[in-house]
């Protein structure tokens, strides 16, 4: 039945309206001749909506006058009906080819990038560097050397551990994974001491190799030494090792800030003003004429892409610019209020 209903659309149905008492034998009488009706709808018992083909429609001309029915044709359907309303429709045939054409040509190219899993590295840096690659917006998608791409992102920077790149639609996405740096090795061989680098008040000394200058209780200045690189022995005498020890003490920090009894700040107002502008590739087109009306103002911008699918990116973009007012006040503290650590 399915299969026979997809034939009907691609020849052409009609949807038709079946008016009178014996509606339901005019259903019966057509299933028994094996007529197709689909998509049946029964109203107030009189009235009959269904579709049928377009050949059996001469059909059911003789069962409507058996059944005292008026069969009336509501709507012509189905793939030819479609051609023939849009043949005469000549321009907005041209502007859908050309649509059509468009997207097929902006397909072959790169729109959007997006890149994921750098922490360290910044993204702009990764764009810079895919763009010296030959991997940037505009981008046209058979000229772009992945394997290229990925090995010499990867040889330029030692941080880099792996790099991933899928392109979907007009849609290029990078994953990047950092390197873990190996922490640097220290030959245990070597002959050291241990020094403070820091002001602080000894809690607590471990030594595990060398002999402790300071003891719990000592408050110790940046630089002064903590524990000696050597071991002295009744029978062996004096050895120079690598001081080892854990070391736990009290630090403290001071800072000095000059804050003012009188000050002045801005404060937001709640006036705000929207302005657009819309950026196709490269070029940018302002949809405002006069710049903001405001004196003092702070700009949030946003963008967003256009696209077609998830992954079917176009080169136009549209901005938004909000502009918040700020006014600026005079307001005196109290010495308390200058005290506290927030205010």
């Amino acid at each position: 039945m399915i299969f026979k209903i997809l034939i009907y659309y691609l020849i052409g149905y009609l949807r038709i309206e079946v008016d009178g008492v014996f509606v339901e034998r005019f259903i019966n009488i057509c299933k028994a001749r094996q007529i197709l009706l689909w998509n049946i709808k029964l109203k107030e018992e009189i009235k009959l909506y269904a579709n049928i083909g377009i050949k059996d429609y001469k059909k059911i001309r003789e069962i409507a006058k058996k059944t005292n029915t008026k069969v009336i044709i509501k709507k012509k359907k189905g793939v030819p009906f479609i051609i023939n309303k849009y043949k005469k429709r000549k321009a907005l045939v041209t502007i859908l080819a050309i649509v059509i054409l468009v997207n097929i040509v902006l397909s072959n190219f790169i729109w959007n990038i997006t890149i994921t899993g750098n922490t360290n590295i910044s993204t702009d840096e990764i764009i810079e560097e895919l763009k010296q690659e030959g991997l940037e917006i505009g981008t046209l998608k058979n000229n772009i050397n992945l394997n290229m791409v990925i090995n010499n992102l990867r040889l330029k920077n030692d941080d880099i551990a792996w790099v991933g790149i899928n392109i979907k639609g007009t849609n290029a996405r990078i994953k990047i994974k950092e390197r873990n740096k190996a922490p640097a090795i220290i030959d245990d061989s070597d002959y050291c001491n241990i020094v403070s680098d820091k002001d602080g008040l000894i809690i607590k000394i471990d030594v595990q190799n060398g002999t402790a200058v300071v003891k719990p209780g000592d408050i110790v200045k940046k630089g002064d030494l903590l524990v000696n690189g050597y071991l002295e022995g009744k029978y062996t005498g004096i050895r120079y090792v690598h001081a080892i020890s854990n070391i736990r003490a009290k630090v403290w920090y001071s800072k000095k800030e000059k804050k003012y009894f009188k000050q002045q700040i801005l404060t937001d107002t709640g006036k705000t003003e929207k302005k657009y502008a819309l950026k196709i590739n490269n070029f940018k087109i302002n949809f405002y004429k006069t710049l903001s009306k405001f004196e003092n103002y702070d700009t949030i911008c946003e963008s967003k892409k256009m696209k077609i699918f998830s992954n079917f990116y176009l080169p136009i973009e549209i901005i938004k610019m909000t502009n918040k007012e700020k006014k600026e006040e005079s307001i005196i503290y109290t010495e308390e209020e200058l005290s506290r650590e927030n205010y």
